[in-house]
């Protein structure tokens, strides 16, 4: 089957086009700056397609002959709809990194058309949200009447351009939790509270999450809260922020503030990313306020990211032939995939 990396020029996209280069596989890259693409690709010697997600002859030629897509070029507020469209027609499996609760919505929203079509479309198959994704599932296994859930991370080394845009995004519009099974929109920083690592009280406050929406529907939990370690002092400018919120959402507001991320965020280096890694937690709670919890450690977010989503890629590649529709990480690939993945380990609470 031949596939595709769509937006390999990116930061996430080079590193996954790097690692599935040492893996054997050979991907094409595609994306909309030729120049940047050529020269990737002249580095490693695999073919290139430039195209632009815009409807039309090109985006249908781009995916032609094309079998599975990776999509990496964020922000996927953006650029998921029409990426996805253009794999319902080519009949190509569809799979990206988003964290956005909207994408996700909007993913599953085809899953009769992705069944029709005959493909897999399964979003979010990197840190965002493998890793909580499968813990949500294991805990839900140990607690099958659990009725609430809490997922929580702390990721070392900093944001790609992409993931600091979509937090721009965030801003003007507010967090997001799920109560007796609805979506519900919470202000900035809703809450806050205490998670403990190796001894050491981390502060972590709500964020709109992926999970928030793809937990329910691989656990049918109601009750789901997602928390983003950070300081003390971020979480009070955060809930300051709240009334700026309506101006934080204007179009030249948050193009201001995404140009500013275009010229100073660059992503983790390298080293960096070998020095830092990540601690997520879940807890979920049964009717009798109950509780089971579960840690995971894992390498930088960036990493386990080109990992977890390969190893889907690798899945799809090697003839596995899951029934089509839309998937969560652990309904396609099972509650302990990632645990299967380098670097990553169990810690009971």
């Amino acid at each position: 089957m031949q596939w595709m990396i769509y937006g390999a020029n990116g930061y996430t996209g080079r590193m996954m086009v790097a690692e599935a280069v040492k893996r054997g596989l050979r991907p094409v890259l595609a994306g909309r700056n030729g120049a940047e693409l050529n020269a990737l690709a002249a580095q490693y010697g695999l073919p290139t397609r430039v195209f632009s997600l815009q409807a039309g002859d090109g985006l249908k030629a781009g995916l032609s002959g094309i079998g599975l897509v990776l999509h990496c070029a964020g922000p996927f507020s953006a650029t998921s709809a029409p990426m996805l469209e253009a794999c319902l027609a080519a009949g190509a499996h569809y799979l990206d990194i988003t964290g956005e609760i909207s994408v996700f919505a909007h993913c599953h929203a085809q899953d009769m058309r992705a069944r029709s079509a005959g493909i897999v479309v399964i979003p979010g198959t990197g840190f965002d949200v493998v890793p909580t994704d499968c813990l949500a599932a294991q805990l839900k296994a140990r607690m099958p009447d659990a009725r609430a859930l809490v997922l929580a991370f702390d990721a070392g080394g900093g944001p790609s351009p992409g993931t600091a845009k979509t937090s721009v995004e965030g801003l003007g519009k507010g967090g997001m939790i799920r109560e007796n099974g609805e979506l519900k929109s919470v202000p900035l920083a809703y809450k806050a509270r205490m998670f403990s690592r190796d001894g050491e009280q981390r502060t972590a406050m709500t964020i709109p999450w992926g999970d928030v929406y793809t937990a329910h529907v691989s656990t049918g939990i109601g009750n789901i809260e997602v928390y983003m370690s950070v300081p003390p002092a971020t979480v009070r400018r955060l809930q300051r922020m709240r009334w700026l919120r309506p101006l934080l959402g204007l179009k030249p507001v948050q193009n201001f503030l995404k140009a500013q991320v275009a010229k100073k965020v660059r992503g983790p280096s390298a080293s960096t990313r070998d020095k830092t890694g990540c601690t997520v937690w879940g807890e979920v709670f049964d009717s009798e306020g109950r509780a089971l919890r579960r840690q995971l450690r894992t390498p930088n977010g960036y990493e386990l990211t080109v990992t977890a989503a390969l190893g889907i890629v690798q899945r799809l590649l090697d003839g596995a032939k899951p029934e089509p529709g839309y998937y969560t990480p652990s309904l396609l690939m099972g509650a302990d995939y990632v645990l299967s993945l380098p670097g990553v380990s169990v810690h009971e609470s």
